[in-house]
């Protein structure tokens, strides 16, 4: 494309060889001709070149890779245009130097108002794409592709196996788009201006409100919101107690063996370490945590991560009785509390004692990962603190996206979204334990009353566990030993078999069901190409 500058009427631009004293710095000016006046579709592009480059062509006229946006809709036309003429630009259609047609003969040729075309122009200049200059016209920016980097996406991805078992994550398509989008459109027609400016760090007064009640009814906690912060999900909830604790002193957190691995790395953030610490039967073992001298300890009670352990009775009496002979803190992570198959629900540690236990909790597993959305229920005597620490840290979650929760919360928008993720995981899970049935027989799975996965334990002639985790691999199956959440239980360690850590939740029941197959098929010697996607 060679886009010539017009003249006021938007006819033939003149033809010069020589410089001229509007010429951009370092450009010199070719001869032109109009669409109308070349029979061959094509003009030459004029100015913007270097000196070394005049001659330079292009295929088709400036305003055929405009057209498409020449015919959107009215309402849009502005934007459509100013898109067109940005991706011309990056993607390097219309080179840096080659000047433009005036904004009177491009609305011409494209059948629009000038005061688009004008306001394209306008706007693409101060976001630095094209350049203008008095009498000069408007050509594009010579540094325009050198200053585009591509930004590199690190967001973690499901693997390209044929069969993805790994843990911890949510099927996202079972988001509700039309509710949320509902809940949106609301919050921008009736938010106030005020809400807009900068918030409070715990959050907005309603959210806090709608979610104490909510957890409160769901999950049996003591639920004061001023006591609520909202924060963007448990990670962040976990650096900010690490920061807290660490300004008073408790460089060590006891954590739970087997537990999630990211603990480690959130309080290590903080300056914190981590000392792991084995479970029973009945939850976190006592004795150990007497001993190790820590003051406070990260717990999954619910439905402990990975093992799926329910805390007793006792043993929750036993692990608040401790945190208050040493003035320590329970910190209770409720990945995945609402989600709950064969039993009645169990609720909150919190509940019993508000004053030692820190409680933290999102909406990753439930609506999904990427909205980034928690909260954390803190002990008065660290409230000052943690909400100092979340103003520093970020000023507040963002205020749109709060509203936004709160509104959908209030109209049982969120109470609805669990129940149909109830009802899916529930078959998924069914779907899981069958499979194993059918496949591995004598397998033993454990920790399928509540949660998005379950431990199989293998017999003991599928091993050794190295082998089986290598044909699984070979045979495109991803799959996480128990082993690879550190500490094995106590009392547990010489067990022999393999045992894994399988994820259903992001799965289709024809997908696990070929899954558990293609495992089944590899680790024999069979195998297969089945996957089931």
């Amino acid at each position: 494309m060679t886009p010539s500058e017009t003249n006021s009427a938007g006819g033939p631009a003149r033809s010069a060889a020589a410089p001229s004293a509007t010429d951009p710095p370092g450009q010199v000016r070719t001869t032109a001709r109009s669409p109308a006046s070349d029979p061959t579709g094509h003009t030459e592009r004029t100015a913007g070149v270097s000196a070394g480059d005049a001659e330079r062509h292009v295929s088709s006229p400036a305003w055929e890779l405009l057209l498409p946006a020449a015919s959107a809709p009215a309402r849009a036309r502005g934007r459509s245009l100013q898109a067109a003429l940005r991706e011309a630009v990056r993607s390097g259609r219309l080179a840096p130097g080659t000047r433009l047609p005036s904004s009177r003969g491009l609305a011409a040729d494209l059948g629009v108002s000038r005061g688009l075309v004008t306001e394209a122009y306008e706007q693409l200049t101060a976001e630095g794409y094209l350049r203008s200059g008095r009498g000069a016209g408007t050509w594009v920016g010579d540094a325009v592709r050198a200053a585009r980097p591509r930004a590199r996406d690190l967001a973690p991805r499901s693997t390209d196996a044929g069969a993805d078992f790994v843990p911890g994550s949510p099927d996202v398509s079972l988001f509700p788009r039309a509710a949320w989008a509902a809940a949106q459109r609301g919050v921008l027609a009736e938010l106030p201006h005020h809400e807009l400016g900068y918030p409070d760090p715990r959050g907005l007064p309603r959210l806090r409100t709608a979610l104490a009640e909510l957890l409160a009814r769901r999950r049996g906690v003591v639920a004061d919101p001023e006591r609520i912060v909202v924060v963007s999900g448990v990670a962040q909830a976990t650096t900010l107690l690490g920061f807290v604790l660490h300004a008073r002193g408790m460089l060590e957190v006891g954590v739970e063996a087997p537990g999630s691995p990211q603990h480690d790395a959130l309080y290590a953030a903080a300056g914190v370490t981590t000392l792991p610490l084995p479970l029973d039967d009945e939850g976190l073992a006592m004795g150990p945590l007497r001993e190790s001298g820590v003051r406070s300890v990260v717990t999954t009670p619910a439905h402990q991560f990975p093992t799926g352990i329910a805390y007793s009775a006792r043993r929750r009496t036993e692990l608040l009785a401790w945190a208050r002979s040493v003035e320590g803190f329970v910190l209770e992570d409720d990945y995945d509390g609402d989600f709950r198959y064969d039993r009645a629900p169990v609720g909150a540690l919190q509940g019993l004692d508000p004053e030692r236990v820190a409680y933290a909790g999102s909406v990753s597993k439930s609506l999904a990962p990427g909205l980034r959305l928690g909260w954390l229920l803190v002990p008065e005597s660290l409230a000052e603190d943690v909400v100092e620490r979340k103003r520093t840290m970020d000023l507040g979650h963002p205020t749109l996206d709060q509203a936004l929760f709160a509104r959908f919360l209030d109209r049982g928008d969120y109470d609805r979204q669990l129940r149909r993720c109830q009802r899916a995981y529930r078959e998924r899970r069914d779907t899981l334990v069958a499979a194993l049935e059918e496949h591995f027989p004598g397998a033993e799975v454990t920790g399928i009353a509540a949660g998005l996965h379950v431990i199989a334990a293998l017999p003991e002639r599928y091993g050794p566990q190295e082998r089986f985790l290598s044909r699984a691999a070979a045979a495109g199956v991803a799959v996480r030993p128990l082993t690879d959440y550190a500490h094995a239980r106590a009392g547990d360690s010489g067990r022999p078999g393999v045992r894994l850590v399988l994820g259903y939740a992001h799965l289709s029941p024809t997908r696990i069901r070929a899954g558990i197959r293609l495992m089944a098929e590899a680790v024999s010697g069979r195998g297969t190409s089945a996957t089931g996607r």
